[in-house]
């Protein structure tokens, strides 16, 4: 989980979503009160499941180490494979608007020729 989070593409993914989030409940304070509530709720329900689902997880830590270290090296396979990963959200909106338009003018020069 921890690898996932630490790619570009997914870090900067969930900073512009933090910052959506954020500045949605400054702008309306009835959006804000819902969030606060499912915020508390998310927090307690964490709470609650954390402390049952201990006891399991000790039991099965060496098959989620196991798990974990499958996972990470199908990660940098994928990684190596597709750059993108490593680009931030606004790099690749950028380039997805410049490809866009190349093609739109080529298509207008073919069609115009």
């Amino acid at each position: 989980v921890s690898q996932v989070a630490n790619l570009t593409l997914v870090s900067s993914a969930c900073d512009v979503v933090s910052t959506a989030y954020a500045s949605t409940k400054e702008s309306h304070p009835y959006i804000r009160s819902v969030c606060d509530a499912a915020e508390k709720g998310v927090k307690s329900v964490t709470e609650a499941t954390a402390s049952c689902v201990q006891p399991v997880l000790t039991t099965l830590e060496p098959h989620v180490a196991a798990a974990s270290e499958y996972a990470s090296k199908g990660l940098d396979k994928l990684g190596e494979k597709l750059p993108l990963l490593q680009k931030p959200v606004e790099q690749i909106i950028s380039d997805t608007k410049e490809l866009v338009s190349s093609r739109v003018a080529d298509a207008k020069d073919a069609v115009s020729s």
